[in-house]
């Protein structure tokens, strides 16, 4: 079974600190972040991450404080979670607004998805359930998301596993 791995908006922006929005709590993934990735790397499989890249004037600045505005630090991904993987730039809080992305899920063969990063109520939301959406294997995995609302990300994996979603965790997908 052919697997992509997915690293949803791991950028500085989100989880530092310091960033512009910052998701409290969200550094603590970044460990399983790095293993993942480098699990990826290190085994073949193919790694997409994605990444808000927004104008400065950008329409969703309405809803949110600015961040990740294309060519800043905020912008960027961490440094030790770059591996070398397929990095696809969006302007929204769903992925597959990425034209080239069901093109390059099919040229990659991709049967199977591990998806992980932020926010797991918003935009690994979009990922996961547009990813169940196609029809392949969808594992979300629990210690390597982060939040905003709690309560809204239980919604968000009850209604996932009932969709036909699994809920994994880092050790288990780097086997």
């Amino acid at each position: 079974m052919t697997t992509v791995f997915f690293d949803i908006d791991t950028q500085v922006d989100f989880v530092i600190p310091s960033g512009a929005l910052y998701v409290p709590g969200s550094e603590a993934i970044i460990p399983a972040v790095v293993k993942l990735n480098r699990w990826a790397v290190e085994h073949g499989i193919a790694l997409i991450s994605t990444v808000d890249a927004h104008a400065e004037d950008d329409p969703e600045f309405r809803s949110w404080p600015a961040h990740c505005v294309a060519g800043t630090l905020g912008q960027r991904k961490p440094e030790s979670t770059l591996v070398g993987q397929t990095v696809l730039s969006k302007q929204s809080v769903d992925c597959f607004t990425i034209p080239e992305l069901p093109g390059l899920l099919d040229k990659l063969g991709a049967e199977r998805c591990v998806v992980y990063g932020v926010v797991t109520e918003i935009c690994v939301r979009f990922a996961a359930f547009g990813l169940l959406k196609t029809g392949r294997q969808v594992e979300l995995v629990a210690d390597a998301v982060k939040c905003l609302d709690e309560s809204a990300a239980a919604a968000m994996l009850a209604e996932f596993t009932a969709a036909g979603g699994v809920v994994t965790a880092a050790d288990e997908v780097c086997r």
